[in-house]
C-alpha cells in the first residue's frame, strides 16, 4: 500500500469513528434531555444501548440508567446500576436504593441507605424533603406489611400480559371476563376487562378511568350509568368483578391512596341508601407497591384469583390462585421479616397449612367451565295461572326483566343477611353485645323482603301489560 493510500485509509477511519462518536454523543444528549423531562420510557433503550455497547463503567450513565429502570418499574434491574453509582460516591443513588429496598420490604436496608443519603445532604432542604417523602412511604409500606392477611395461595402462573385472562377459569354462576374491545368493538376501545354477571343481564366495565354499568334490555345492553364517587376516584378505576350476590364489587384503582400503581379494593352496594360504601383497600399479599388487579372470587369453586406484575418482565404478569377467607384473618406474628416474605409471596408454600393436599383444588382452578343454558331454568316465577317463567330470557318486557333481575339480586343479599342473622343469634347467649347488631339485621331483612315483593309485583304487572 502506498503512503498516500495509507494516509487516505487512516483519515477515513478517523472520520468514520468521529462520525460514530458524534451520533453516539447526540443520542446520549437526547436521552439526557428525555431523562430530565421525566420521559423515562423513551430514554431507556438509548441508555441501555450505550451501557451495553460502549461505556458500562460510566458512573453518570449507571446512575441515569438505574433511575430510569426504577421509574419504569424494573427495580430488580435498577439495583446493580444504582449500587455501582453509590459505591462511587453518587449520593443520590442511596435515596433510590432505599426506595427499592422499601418496595422489597427490606426496611432495615432501606433505612441504612436513607441514613447515607441524609449524611451527604444535611444542608440541602430540597434533598431533605425528598428523603422525608421516601421515609414516609417506607413506613406506610411497613404498616401495610404488619397487616398481611393469612391467605392460602395454592398456585401461581406467569402468563403473557395480553393473555392473562386465560388463567381465570370461572364457573357459569360467576359470569365471564372478556376484553372490552371484544365486547364493544371500537365503541369503547382499549384493552380493559369487562365482567358479565352470572345471570348475563348486567355488565361492569371501565371507561375514561371510571367504572360504569349497563343492563340487558331486549336484545342488547343499555341504560349506561357511571358508578358514584365513593367508587370512582382520582386516577384510574378498572378491572371490575361483581360477586354472585350482585352487591359486592371488587376493582382496581390507581387512586384511593393506592400503595403504587393499581391496588385492589372492595365495596358493597348499600340497599338502604342505593349507594356504595367507601371502598376498602385490601391487605397484602393482595396489594403491593406494584400493579395488582383483576381479583375474582368463584364461590361455586371455592377459589379466587388475582393478577400482579410484581417482579415480572414488562410483558408478563403472575396470576395467583387462592382460597378465599370467609372473613379477613391477619397473620399473627411480630416477625417483620416473616411477614414481609408472606406479603411479597416469596414462596406460595409459606401460606400452606401443614398436612393439607391442594391437588384437587388446583385441578378445579385449572378446569375451564363452559357456560351453558340449561333447560330446567334458573327460577320459577308465576306470571298468571297459565304461565310460569324459568329464565330471564322468558320476559318479553325489558322493564319487567330489569325489575325481576333486581329482585333476584336482592334475594341473594337476603340469603346472606339471613345466614349472618342465624350465626349471630347462635352466638348471642355467650355474647350479649351482639344485641344491637341482631336488631339491625332483623330490620334490614324485613325491609329487604318487602322490597323484593314490591319488585316482583311490578315485574309481573309490567309483563302482563306488555
Amino acid at each position: 500500500m502506498t503512503a498516500m493510500k495509507l494516509r487516505y485509509s487512516i483519515c477515513t477511519i478517523i472520520l468514520t469513528f468521529s462520525a460514530l462518536l458524534s451520533v453516539h454523543s447526540q443520542a446520549l444528549d437526547d436521552a439526557r434531555a428525555m431523562f430530565d423531562e421525566g420521559r423515562f420510557a423513551e430514554a431507556l433503550p438509548i441508555l441501555q444501548a450505550a451501557y451495553a455497547n460502549d461505556i458500562p463503567e460510566s458512573v453518570p450513565l449507571n446512575q441515569m440508567l438505574g433511575v430510569t429502570l426504577f421509574e419504569t418499574g424494573r427495580i430488580l434491574e435498577a439495583q446493580r446500576h444504582l449500587r455501582f453509582a453509590a459505591q462511587r460516591r453518587t449520593t443520590d443513588a442511596h435515596l433510590y436504593l432505599g426506595a427499592i429496598y422499601a418496595k422489597m420490604y427490606r426496611f432495615a436496608d432501606a433505612e441504612r441507605e436513607f441514613v447515607l443519603f441524609d449524611r451527604a445532604n444535611r444542608r440541602n432542604a430540597a434533598a431533605q424533603e425528598r428523603l422525608a417523602k421516601q421515609r414516609a412511604y417506607a413506613e406506610r409500606l411497613r404498616r401495610a406489611v404488619s397487616r398481611t392477611e393469612d391467605i392460602q395461595i395454592i398456585d401461581s402462573l406467569i402468563v403473557p400480559r395480553d393473555r392473562f385472562l386465560e388463567a381465570f377459569n370461572l364457573s357459569a354462576s360467576s359470569g365471564r371476563l372478556m376484553p372490552m374491545n371484544e365486547f364493544f368493538g371500537s365503541v369503547h376501545g382499549g384493552d380493559r376487562i369487562l365482567h358479565i354477571n352470572g345471570l348475563g343481564d348486567r355488565i361492569h366495565f371501565s371507561s375514561e378511568g371510571n367504572l360504569r354499568t349497563m343492563e340487558r334490555l331486549i336484545d342488547d345492553f343499555g341504560n349506561e350509568r357511571q358508578l358514584p364517587e365513593p367508587v370512582n376516584n382520582e386516577g384510574s378505576q378498572a378491572f371490575p368483578f361483581i360477586m354472585v350476590d350482585g352487591l359486592t364489587l371488587y376493582f382496581a384503582s390507581t387512586g384511593h391512596n393506592s400503595l403504587g400503581g393499581y391496588d385492589l379494593f372492595v365495596t358493597r352496594h348499600n340497599l338502604m341508601t342505593n349507594n356504595y360504601l367507601i371502598p376498602t383497600q385490601l391487605n397484602p399479599p393482595f396489594n403491593s407497591p406494584f400493579n395488582d388487579f383483576m381479583l375474582v372470587i368463584d364461590e361455586e369453586k371455592g377459589i379466587g384469583w388475582f393478577a400482579s406484575d410484581r417482579f415480572q418482565a414488562p410483558d408478563s404478569v403472575i396470576v395467583y390462585t387462592f382460597i378465599p377467607n370467609p372473613q379477613v384473618r391477619l397473620i399473627e406474628s411480630d416477625d417483620i421479616e416473616y411477614l414481609a416474605r408472606r406479603a411479597m409471596i416469596t414462596s406460595i408454600e409459606d401460606s400452606w397449612r401443614e398436612g393439607t393436599d391442594y391437588t384437587a383444588l388446583r385441578q378445579r382452578a385449572r378446569t375451564r367451565v363452559v357456560t351453558q343454558e340449561v333447560d330446567t331454568g334458573d327460577f320459577e316465577f308465576v306470571i298468571n295461572d297459565n304461565t310460569v317463567y324459568r329464565m330471564l330470557s322468558d320476559f318479553r318486557n325489558a322493564q319487567a326483566r330489569s325489575l325481576f333481575s333486581q329482585a333476584m339480586m336482592f334475594e341473594n343479599q337476603l340469603n346472606t343477611l339471613n345466614s349472618q342473622l342465624v350465626e349471630q343469634r347462635n352466638q348471642f347467649p355467650t355474647n350479649p353485645a351482639l344485641r344491637s347488631s341482631i336488631l339491625d339485621l332483623e330490620r334490614q331483612t324485613r325491609e329487604l323482603f318487602v322490597e323484593i315483593e314490591r319488585l316482583k309485583v311490578e315485574a309481573r304487572n309490567a309483563e302482563i301489560n306488555n
